[in-house]
């Protein structure tokens, strides 16, 4: 028998007193309707005002709060109605200045996180001596020289003095800068020198030798950048020269001493030319009855024994590739116990090869104080602050922007298929007589390209470093004596070398930074004569370095081709912040520094490293 089974009564609930009239219920207004009653009211208070009484005498309806659904409603400033007294314009204006603020918001945000990355990067250590920096030795006051400009130069004012800056686009920074001196007469230069100067067509100073002679001749440490083919070369030149020639007549130079002067370089072809010409004006002065000086030559791929020789009798100047002149320290076969003079040419491509510890080394072999230059065309602002670091009151002396092209090259470019750029290269061979200048990225491009000319007819010489050192000689001689039409070179050519009369110079590939390419397309358009520059592009090429040419056609004035003006933002305002454009890292102009490839690239190559040492001494640790 079934259990009975358990009834449960439902409790009948009590029934719901209706509503009161006091409870918060609002019904549901529509939003059109909403609106119209706020207009209304608003019509009705602006009646009122002109009536003469205030809104709050005008009734109980106008006092006291809002009702809820009246405060959802935008205020009249904020969305105007057709009754408004709010015209289109001054909306338009009120909506662009809030659109200003929220962007400078947004730009401000920007510089702080450069300010970031830039300090992030920046080298901490000083580049100093490695005793100076153990030592704490600082110096204040800049190297004493005998020389002083003339007397009606002095007691000329500086309003006349920054006129000439002007006029040159002169820009410098230090304090107590030296006046310029627009005459190589009047700066003081013995008359071989002057004749010497006539013999290879200079007649007045360029722009760079106007101001940065005088702040080297006395004493001064200097930055010194100009445009490829301004003439940088004389100007840290002339002056040690005359340094050497005035302390022979003190005290001559005996056996193993010396170097007085140290001119550092980071290719051994601009080592080469840069000694050229120091032997080219050190024989004009001995002719004439000067002192003889004695200029040494320490590169790579030639023989040790040839710079050893020179110091045995007595060296003055010494033109070095870093490689070679660390070799040689290291070994003691010479020392820089009596060197006042250092000059790094080509400053920051060093510093950017890698060569940065190797400067620092060259610095501890320094007995005393020295006088400090760096030179280039192409230096950022993150080179510019470390260098400040070697040099005593600086004097910087900039002639148009920092890694400017020449505004006497006409830069052409054109997009090129892969596979058909030798073939095209025969082409642009036909719009100028030669001498022709093509640069290649790779050793096997230079090799081929040689090859194919050779094959077609062409009087080509190449060079890249996978050369000895007596078949690249023997290439520049070539090319530099007109036997040879063209010369096919990698970068190695393309810092510093001055080739006269480049007619055309020619890009088979975009380098991997847009200084290269400044470097690249300075070996035409040298010493006031005009030159054309072909590029080839294709879609291989990175979109951050064609950012970075079209900035530079803009600049300098040139054609921009349909490819180019397609790619890159519709607003470049955010390329022109803090006072500069461009990367502060690299200086480029078609990025900023949080958008740059090469830090990028650097930055994947050190974690790349870390993670290799760290793969290495692990293993280490197992045995």
């Amino acid at each position: 028998m079934d259990a009975p089974r358990k009834r449960y009564y439902r409790k009948e609930s009590p029934s719901k007193e209706p509503e009161s009239e006091e409870d918060d219920y609002v019904p549901y207004v529509p939003l059109k309707q909403r609106r119209k009653e706020k207009l209304t009211r608003i019509q009705q208070l602006l009646k009122s005002s002109k009536g003469g009484a205030s809104p709050k005498q005008d009734g109980s309806d106008n006092q006291g709060s809002e009702p809820e659904h009246e405060k959802d409603i935008e205020g009249p400033d904020e969305l105007p109605g057709p009754q408004s007294k709010v015209s289109l314009l001054d909306q338009h204006s009120t909506l662009k200045k809030k659109a200003e603020e929220i962007q400078e918001n947004a730009k401000d945000i920007q510089i702080k996180e450069e300010q970031k990355i830039l300090e992030s990067v920046t080298e901490g250590r000083a580049l100093l001596s490695v005793k100076e920096l153990a030592e704490g030795i600082t110096y204040q006051e800049a190297v004493t020289t005998g020389w002083r400009a003339p007397k009606f130069i002095r007691e000329r004012s500086e309003e006349i003095n920054n006129k000439i800056r002007f006029q040159l686009r002169i820009d410098v920074e230090g304090d107590d800068v030296s006046p310029p001196i627009p005459s190589f007469r009047d700066m003081k230069f013995p008359k071989p020198i002057l004749q010497a100067l006539k013999k290879k067509e200079i007649r007045q100073p360029s722009p760079i030798q106007t101001q940065g002679i005088p702040v080297i001749l006395s004493g001064r440490d200097m930055i010194g950048i100009a445009f490829t083919g301004s003439g940088k070369t004389l100007v840290f030149v002339l002056p040690i020269i005359m340094f050497c020639i005035e302390q022979e007549k003190k005290l001559p130079f005996r056996a193993n001493e010396g170097p007085y002067g140290l001119i550092v370089c980071p290719s051994r072809e601009l080592a080469r030319q840069t000694q050229q010409v120091l032997d080219f004006f050190c024989r004009h002065l001995e002719a004439d009855g000067f002192p003889r000086l004695n200029t040494a030559l320490c590169i790579g791929g030639l023989p040790v024994k040839n710079t050893i020789d020179v110091i045995r009798r007595g060296c003055h100047i010494m033109v070095a590739t870093p490689g070679r002149l660390m070799d040689v320290l290291d070994k003691k076969l010479f020392n820089l116990g009596v060197c006042r003079y250092l000059c790094l040419d080509e400053a920051d491509r060093m510093i950017d090869m890698g060569f940065e510890e190797d400067v620092r080394t060259i610095f501890s072999h320094f007995k005393g104080q020295r006088q400090t230059l760096l030179f280039s065309a192409t230096m950022p602002k993150k080179i510019q602050n470390f260098a400040r670091s070697a040099l005593v009151r600086p004097v910087t002396v900039n002639v148009g922007r920092a890694g400017a092209a020449s505004l006497d090259v006409v830069q052409e470019v054109e997009y090129v298929k892969e596979e058909a750029r030798v073939v095209h290269l025969l082409d642009c061979l036909q719009k100028t007589p030669p001498p022709v200048l093509i640069f290649a990225q790779k050793k096997n491009d230079v090799d081929d390209i040689h090859e194919y000319l050779l094959l077609k007819g062409v009087e080509a010489a190449a060079v890249h470093g996978g050369k000895d050192q007596e078949e690249r000689s023997k290439a520049i001689d070539l090319f530099r004596e007109k036997q040879k039409d063209v010369l096919v070179a990698t970068d190695v050519a393309s810092k510093g070398l001055d080739f006269p009369a480049i007619m055309h110079v020619i890009n088979y590939d975009m380098p991997e930074d847009i200084e290269n390419y400044v470097h690249r397309i300075g070996r035409t358009g040298r010493s006031g004569r005009t030159g054309l520059a072909t590029t080839f592009v294709n879609k291989s090429c990175d979109e951050s370095l064609l950012l970075d040419l079209k900035a530079l056609l803009i600049e300098a004035k040139q054609a921009i081709p349909a490819f180019l003006q397609e790619i890159g933002p519709e607003d470049e305002s955010f390329l022109e912040l803090g006072g500069e454009r461009g990367c502060a890292y690299c200086g480029g102009l078609g990025h900023r520094i949080t958008d740059c490839p090469k830090l990028e690239a650097v930055r994947t190559k050190q974690i790349s490293s870390m993670g290799r040492q760290d793969y290495l001494a692990s293993n280490a640790a197992d045995y």
